[in-house]
């Protein structure tokens, strides 16, 4: 992330920040639910309607994530500039546990779960972001 993309995203996060908390490590990244399956149904289902002249295939919107002591913020990337359009949602890290790292060419990725929630949060991180996959990895355990 460059300096003025992570000087935006920290004065969003500044205001919601509770007293001694601080960011560690910000990022441009991913979230995904969309399975493999739907996806390839998608790019199929557009092929056979244009016959043949073009395939769709949705990618995840880019988002913003920092990561506190305590905290996980998301916020919604302005796809034209650089700032932050929407804090999304805070997930206190508290009982976090991820997935194994699953790389590929272009990303990799890895799923956040609480062991109170069935469902996880599945962040995608574009192959410029390894330092930050790295550093926030490293600061969640791995679930069993």
């Amino acid at each position: 992330m460059n300096r003025k993309r992570r000087r935006l995203l920290l004065a969003a996060v500044d205001p919601m920040l509770e007293p001694g908390e601080q960011v560690e490590v910000t990022a441009i990244v991913g979230l995904s639910s969309v399975t493999v399956r739907r996806t390839a149904a998608m790019a199929a289902a557009s092929a056979i309607l244009s016959g043949g002249a073009m395939a769709v295939i949705p990618t995840p919107t880019p988002m913003y994530l920092a990561m506190t002591d305590r905290r996980i913020f998301i916020f919604r990337a302005n796809p034209t500039f650089a700032r932050p359009e929407e804090h999304l949602m805070t997930i206190p890290r508290t009982g976090l546990v991820r997935s194994k790292i699953k790389e590929r060419v272009l990303n990799s990725s890895f799923v956040i779960s609480s062991m109170d929630r069935e469902q996880g949060l599945k962040i995608i991180f574009p192959l410029i972001s390894r330092k930050e996959r790295n550093e926030i990895s490293a600061a969640l355990p791995l679930a069993d």
